[in-house]
């Protein structure tokens, strides 16, 4: 008989009126070939859509399950089953034991019979419990056989499961182990079931500190009725090592009675190692962008602050001599302190030392300590962490540790107010600091270099500034010499600046006289290079058809240095084998006046009139840097 033409009456009164859900299944053509009234209800589908249905759709992400199952059936003759969990009309998942067999009239078709484990359990509850009143059992005994008819019925599903599970009963004694559990514990199930399971697992913080049962979350569980989650916590293998852990203790109840709970827990240890490594990488990408953003921000601010001349220019005994001492101590990181007047280029003499030495690579980092609020001054100098204060919205990078490999230029360093040099004096010596509001001591490696127009050696005795401040800064002193005591250097300096307002201003045609330099050359220049650069801009502004207006007091006297003009603005710097003992000089003044060009007509071999492979050796051995 060909089973597609049986009439839904053909499988029997016993089949339509049945109280168990019933389902015949032709698992081949993965179909439901009919269903009887109690299925229906239990499915919450109508006969005809069910007929329709097939045997995958009702059982979604299954059909590895639904193939084992089927062919055990068709195997064995019959089987059972709780893996499968079908889906509900409504789109909840039930859950089922299934219980198949072999229909003899219809070959390759089985007849499968669907209980409620919920409400099974719920019957065998019942039945427990009056089998208690009626034979006198103790209530352990009872929990006991309820735990156990857990695992039974569970038993598949704790075999296959890759969490660990356990149970445990009011009293905190375990009552089952699944086979995860043993592995990631250590432990055979013969050695845990029946024992405390805190004091065994759960019995110390990570830090070793005893952990007490009243704070486990686990017995909380069966006390508070509450399902308990935690992601912070580790268990102990039984050799003694910690893994951290995620849980999830969830309290039994019979009858409104809080019999104990139900702990299915994981391994997250690579994890949170995953986890530390990426914050660790972030932490670090979020302080190398910030202290980029920093450099480049202290960067734009020296090419604006320092961009009107960019080296020490001059050729006098004065310059030589301060260009031997910046040789000198270059090459070592000892801390130096220049003096000099307000504009004698006391920054410049700072920025020759750092680009000298072997820290050229890293930063130099100036801090101009006059225009620092006191009270601002410690987040400035070593930084801050989120939150030390009011404002502080985020981690700051401070000056010490943006110069760590690098230079620390402190500017008026003369300027730092008395009851704050002792914490600047502090770094200077331990090389160490903290930052404001954060416990850890960051080391730094910083070469300072230090300016003052004050004289700190009067400012000691009045008590304006620490005298172990003073010898710490004062290792090896450079002065930058005032303007009006090299007059020589003033022509050099000026059409030096003249190039680089004619660039900025767009005046092409602007040029220096002869009459122009020796008023130059007569000026005090009170203010020195600074004021010499405002008088030369101020002259181009009001320039007329290529003459320079300046606006410059003459002065009461005439110097008795006298400068050849001429020579400078022709462009012929004083020749080798003239003068031997100022090569350097020479050559410096040449490469300021050729923007550095070597080789060609107009360039610095030419002027100097050597062979342009000699001038760049010479360059290389005096350390020179083209400008």
């Amino acid at each position: 008989m060909d089973p597609r033409s049986l009439s839904p009456t053909d499988y029997g009164p016993a089949f339509a009126g049945a109280p168990e859900a019933m389902l015949v299944l032709d698992p081949v053509a993965d179909a439901i070939r009919d269903a009887n009234p109690a299925a229906f209800r239990l499915l919450g589908y109508p006969r005809e859509v069910l007929r329709d249905m097939r045997v995958t759709a009702l059982h979604p992400d299954q059909v590895p399950t639904l193939i084992v199952f089927t062919q055990a059936v068709q195997a064995r003759g019959r089987d059972w089953t709780h893996a499968l969990t079908p889906l509900h009309a409504d789109g909840h998942t039930l859950h089922l034991e299934y219980s198949g067999a072999v229909l003899a009239d219809a070959p390759g078709h089985i007849l499968v019979s669907l209980f409620d484990l919920d409400e099974r359990r719920r019957r065998l509850v019942d039945t427990e419990a009056d089998a208690h009143m009626r034979a006198g059992l103790t209530e352990w005994q009872r929990m006991e056989r309820i735990f156990r008819d857990i695992e039974r019925e569970n038993q598949l599903i704790l075999r296959a499961a890759g969490e660990g599970i356990y149970g445990v009963n009011a009293d905190g004694i375990t009552t089952f182990i699944n086979p995860a559990a043993e592995r990631m514990l250590g432990w055979e199930a013969s050695d845990l079931v029946g024992r405390d399971m805190h004091a065994t697992v759960h019995h110390s913080h990570l830090d070793g500190g005893h952990y007490p049962h009243h704070d486990c979350p686990i017995y909380a569980a069966f006390r508070d009725g509450v399902v308990h989650q935690v992601d912070t916590e580790v268990f102990w293998r039984r050799d003694g090592t910690p893994f951290f852990v995620e849980y999830t203790s969830t309290p039994i109840r019979d009858r409104g009675r809080l019999l104990g709970a139900v702990i299915v827990f994981r391994d997250i240890s690579q994890r949170r190692e995953a986890d530390e490594r990426l914050r660790t990488a972030l932490a670090e990408v979020d302080s190398l962008r910030e202290r980029l953003e920093l450099e480049n921000a202290y960067l734009r601010e020296e090419i604006r602050e320092g961009g009107h001349h960019q080296g020490i220019i001059g050729r006098s005994p004065a310059i030589e001599a301060t260009l031997r001492q910046v040789d000198l101590v270059a090459g070592t990181d000892a801390t130096v302190l220049v003096t000099g007047e307000s504009g004698t280029g006391k920054e410049l003499i700072a920025r020759a030392i750092h680009e000298a030495s072997r820290r050229r690579d890293r930063p130099l980092i100036r801090v101009n300590c006059a225009a620092i609020p006191r009270e601002l001054f410690e987040s400035e100098f070593f930084g801050h962490a989120k939150g030390a204060f009011t404002g502080a919205l985020r981690d700051r990078v401070g000056r010490f540790e943006l110069a760590d490999g690098g230079t620390l230029f402190l500017d008026e360093v003369g300027e730092i107010p008395l009851d704050l040099q002792g914490k600047l004096l502090r770094v200077l010596q331990e090389r160490q600091f903290e930052r404001i509001g954060e416990e850890r001591t960051r080391a730094v490696d910083v070469r300072l270099v230090a300016a003052t127009n004050r004289d700190l050696k009067a400012e000691v005795k009045r008590g304006r500034f620490r005298e172990d401040l003073y010898f710490r800064l004062n290792v090896f002193p450079v002065s930058a010499v005032p303007l009006r005591e090299r007059p020589e250097d003033i022509p050099l300096i000026a059409q030096h600046v003249l190039r680089g307002v004619m660039r900025r201003l767009n005046a092409p045609d602007l040029r220096l006289t002869e009459g122009d330099v020796r008023r130059l050359v007569r000026y005090d220049w009170p203010g020195n290079v600074r004021e010499l650069e405002n008088i030369i801009e101020r002259a181009a502004i009001l320039a007329v058809r290529g003459r320079l207006r300046f606006d410059l007091p003459e002065a009461d006297d005439v110097r008795s240095v006298e400068v050849p003009a001429s020579a400078v603005l022709a462009g012929a710097p004083i020749t080798e084998a003239e003068r031997r003992a100022r090569h350097k000089a020479d050559i410096a003044a040449a490469l300021a006046l050729t923007n550095g060009r070597v080789f060609g007509a107009g360039g610095a071999a030419e002027m100097l009139g050597v062979k342009p492979t000699t001038l760049a050796s010479r360059i290389k051995a005096y350390g020179l840097v083209r400008k």
